[in-house]
């Protein structure tokens, strides 16, 4: 009885004392300033490498400056009259704007087909995404060197079309102001296509077989199947490639030009990306190239916002 009473008698417990106990541990877990300060290089890295080198080219598009040999001087905005006055640029943003515009609508519904072919698993689906994967494992520079005698004047194109007797459709496909632009849009859609669709296809397959079995049975054809059913429900994955490849097609342009076209003939496939290249590295006009940098940055920006807002995933979409 007295142990009763004694214990009946004792002061109870503070109610807060369990939450300063897990306020202690988490004091002492992954919120604790010991492990911040951890952070503290990746975010110094951030600074450095990603904030700074976006300053930079803010700084340098007020510049006339021939590179790093030569003393920079304060132009302010006369760079930026400079460029919206000049022809180049015009076409460079006509240009990457048909790329563009050719790229993303057709690579990303013929790449989402794909696959949901290969999701299906049909007979060598293995074999198949090995051979649609392959075309981005090759590296620019073999590319550009396969695409530059399958399109010579001399090369696997033109002779095809001789072969079958249309002597009248072989150009030089490189070197003509007409299909320069649209051979190098083929190259594109060459390598991304494949590439794409195997990413597509590895996303479909983790979607639940008895929702695509349901539909089925209650009468969907395939193509019903692959754009009411399975689309809906990788649309958030869908809107990710497609800005991931808006903006590769906008931003990586410059290297299969340099190799194949260098910009001509004239200035007919000159995109923005080439642009910048072009005026850093060949014609030393640095505040040139990064006020069509930021031009690049902006409309990679703007794109990517209208992508988002296009294929924005519905809550209908997700159940």
């Amino acid at each position: 009885m007295s142990s009763i009473s004694v214990l009946a008698g004792a002061p109870a417990r503070p109610a807060a004392e369990p939450g300063r106990r897990r306020r202690g541990r988490r004091g002492n877990g992954l919120h604790s300033p010991r492990v911040l300060w951890l952070t503290v290089p990746s975010l110094v890295w951030f600074a450095v490498f990603s904030v700074g080198p976006l300053a930079a080219m803010f700084v340098i598009a007020t510049l006339r400056w021939k590179g790093l040999l030569y003393q920079p001087s304060y132009v302010g905005t006369e760079n930026i009259g400079h460029v919206l006055g000049d022809p180049a640029f015009r076409d460079a943003v006509r240009n990457s704007a048909v790329q563009v515009a050719v790229v993303i609508p057709v690579m990303i519904p013929l790449a989402f087909m794909l696959g949901y072919h290969l999701s299906t698993r049909p007979r060598g689906y293995r074999v198949l995404s090995v051979l649609y994967f392959s075309p981005g494992l090759i590296s620019i520079s073999i590319t550009g060197m396969i695409f530059y005698g399958v399109l010579s004047p001399d090369g696997g194109v033109n002779g095809l079309l001789r072969l079958l007797g249309l002597d009248a459709w072989a150009t030089p496909w490189l070197a003509d102001p007409a299909t320069a632009l649209p051979s190098l849009i083929a190259i594109d859609l060459w390598r991304g296509i494949g590439w794409t669709a195997v990413l597509f296809a590895a996303r479909l397959a983790s979607l639940p077989a008895d929702v695509i079995e349901a539909a089925r049975i209650d009468g969907a054809g395939r193509l019903r199947t692959m754009w009411q059913i399975a689309f809906p429900m990788v649309k958030d994955y869908v809107r990710t490639l497609t800005m991931l490849q808006f903006l590769w097609t906008l931003f990586t342009s410059a290297a299969l030009i340099l190799l194949l076209t260098k910009g001509g003939p004239g200035t007919s496939s000159t995109t923005l990306s080439y642009l910048v290249y072009a005026k850093a590295f060949a014609q030393r006009d640095l505040g040139y190239s990064q006020v069509v940098g930021v031009v690049l940055l902006v409309l990679g920006i703007a794109g990517m916002l209208l992508i988002r807002a296009l294929l924005r995933t519905s809550p209908e979409d997700t159940r």
